[in-house]
């Protein structure tokens, strides 16, 4: 095996490590005192051990619509606790099976509902502190896993799920995701320890058993590069050998997409695999690096940003280059100011030239520039579609991505239904729809039937901006939100089609995503329309995104009252259709105008 060169050490650092930094070398790799903490009677853990739990899958929140009266004359009152736990799902594909034991967790031991993320995981929200062990132990024992979906990892590798059979190029772009989530996963024993293992005392995985008799683990300070281009990491560290300790600086995001089909949004991670191919054939991948979503307000040093082309590699190339990036993170990312740890401030404080040096340094070899090839289309799969292998996948619009029994509809009996009368593969796709997968042509009136009995809507009743709207969770279970996000959508859709048939754009498509806080989770700054918490009850606008996802928008507007969104909006989409040039669409014209034009053209 070939040796790589070694990443020179890093000058001392003026400023101390974050105190998540400590609270992470002094965890014992992320066991710190969560088995203990399990076995106390209090309903909520304490912030150290909360920090440490985001690793295996979860995060405590509060409910914030409710607070538990306490009995005592004072009439105080105290937190309603419980934890969101959030299942890896990589690539987005999972069976029948699988899903229904998901809805059948969430019915049994949770809050009866089930989320769909623009990461493709899946998120059981209000999971009771007493029932967290059983929880990942049914989540794991249906072939899931928490483990490494939340905290400063690599996240879920988020893919096209899209089962096209036609050619073989969607599916070596999941193969591929599969291996990029496999070869960069951390290993964490202490996940089965505590989880599966009923908490024993370590030492108990294949890691545990490389200990030599003194209970030492053997040092090694060479990185050498694997016969697949993999490169393993210097470390006296057997139990995270990549990861170290300290894990990463802050969270890490990768997708794998097509340029034909930006469905992942590509230009929102931290590594972006555009797929170049040739013949029906995936030769390669552009390599994306450095974008991300959030943002802080009050802080001009933090920003949202898309990724920038850097690379070619080839498919042998690929699992090492993002080894490589990933490694560069680990070491030199920021680890004093969480606000300013991700990679994009990486590569705005190095530049794309040095940053691919670094790589390249890393690797051993030149990197070529990258390919042509770039984004120009985008798919939701939403409704019907051939496979290519004689059968059908359904896209179901999934509003912002929650399985629930409303009294609108009622999707998680629906879902329930088809999966154990059907069977069908199960695809989550980046913008939170549900592919049932694997139909046959003669099955599709029978789901049809089953979806619109259950209260369903059918794809061709949607509009263009609700198909194409989506919000984070925001209020009440997010511990960020600012102010109200997946509850409010519906309402903000429903005025805009009134709207926007008036004006006689229905057949537009304007993309809509809403996010409670800055930190962008349902991606609102590449949108043709961002709206973005900013107080309670108050949002800022921004525009001229556009649905490929390739472009960053503008701060329109800040500070605007609910009750106004759509009033706001209005006068821009009315002066997009009168002006707009021929084929245009809303965010391109947005674009095109900048900011100072429609703030003087566009008025109420």
């Amino acid at each position: 095996m070939e040796s790589v060169p070694q990443i020179p050490p890093q000058p001392p650092t003026l400023t101390p490590p974050s105190p998540l930094e400590r609270i992470k070398a002094q965890s014992r790799h992320l066991r710190g005192r969560i088995a203990e903490e399990l076995a106390e009677s209090s309903d909520h853990f304490s912030e150290e051990t909360v920090q440490l739990l985001k690793y295996h899958g979860m995060y405590q929140q509060a409910d914030r619509d409710r607070q538990r009266r306490l009995g005592d004359p004072s009439g105080r009152s105290e937190r309603v606790w419980s934890l969101m736990v959030r299942a890896a799902v990589p690539g987005g594909r999972l069976s029948a099976e699988q899903l229904l034991a998901q809805l059948d967790i969430c019915d049994e031991l949770a809050g009866g509902t089930l989320r769909i993320t623009t990461r493709q995981d899946l998120q059981i929200h209000r999971v009771p502190k007493r029932n967290i062990r059983e929880v990942l132990r049914r989540i794991n024992q249906s072939g899931l896993t928490t483990m490494a979906a939340c905290g400063d990892v690599r996240r879920n590798v988020v893919c096209c799920p899209a089962p096209y059979y036609g050619d073989p190029v969607h599916g070596q772009m999941q193969w591929m995701a599969y291996r990029l989530a496999t070869e960069l996963a951390p290993r964490m024993p202490a996940y089965r320890e505590i989880w599966l293992d009923g908490g024993g005392d370590g030492g108990k995985d294949e890691v545990g058993r490389m200990k030599d008799e003194g209970g030492n683990q053997p040092a090694t300070n060479s990185r050498r590069k694997a016969e697949d281009g993999s490169l393993q990491a210097p470390s006296a560290d057997l139990e995270e050998p990549f990861y170290g300790a300290t894990y990463l600086p802050r969270k890490f995001k990768v997708a794998v997409g097509l340029p034909g089909d930006n469905c992942v949004d590509l230009f929102t991670h931290d590594v972006g695999l555009m797929a170049v191919c040739d013949n029906f054939n995936v030769v390669g991948y552009n390599v994306l690096v450095g974008g991300g979503m959030g943002t802080t307000p009050g802080r001009s040093d933090t920003f949202p940003a898309l990724a920038q082309r850097m690379a070619f590699a080839t498919v042998d190339q690929t699992l090492g280059v993002v080894q490589a990036i990933l490694q560069l993170f680990r070491d030199c990312g920021n680890r004093s100011d969480r606000r300013h740890a991700r990679l994009k401030y990486l590569l705005a404080d190095w530049g794309l030239d040095r940053l691919k040096g670094r790589v390249e340094g890393v690797l051993g070899y030149a990197l070529p520039g990258p390919r042509p090839d770039d984004v120009w289309d985008i798919d939701d799969h939403v409704g019907w579609c051939e496979q290519g292998d004689g059968r059908w996948f359904y896209g179901l619009h999934v509003p912002c991505g929650l399985i629930a029994d409303d009294n609108a509809a009622r999707l998680k009996s629906a879902l329930r239904e088809i999966c154990r009368r059907y069977q069908p593969a199960i695809g989550l796709t980046p913008g939170k729809s549900l592919l049932l997968c694997d139909i046959r042509w003669e099955d599709r009136p029978g789901i049809e039937d089953l979806l619109r009995r259950h209260g369903v809507r059918p794809d061709g009743d949607l509009s263009n901006i609700r198909r194409w709207s989506t919000a984070c969770v925001a209020l009440p279970s997010c511990g960020l939100a600012i102010t109200e996000s997946e509850r409010i959508l519906g309402g903000l859709v429903d005025q805009l089609e009134i709207e926007l048939a008036r004006l006689g754009l229905a057949g537009d498509l304007i993309s809509l995503r809403l996010s409670g806080c800055p930190n962008g989770c349902a991606r609102p700054y590449v949108a043709d329309i961002g709206l973005v918490g900013r107080s309670p009850g108050r949002y800022a606008i921004w525009l001229g995104g556009r649905r490929l996802g390739d472009r960053l928008g503008f701060l329109y507007r800040d500070s605007v009252p609910l009750e106004q969104l759509v009033s706001a909006l209005v006068p821009v989409l009315a002066y997009f259709q009168q002006s707009r040039e021929a084929g245009e669409t809303f965010g391109d014209f947005c674009s095109r105008k900048g900011c100072a034009d429609l703030q003087q053209k566009a008025t109420i």
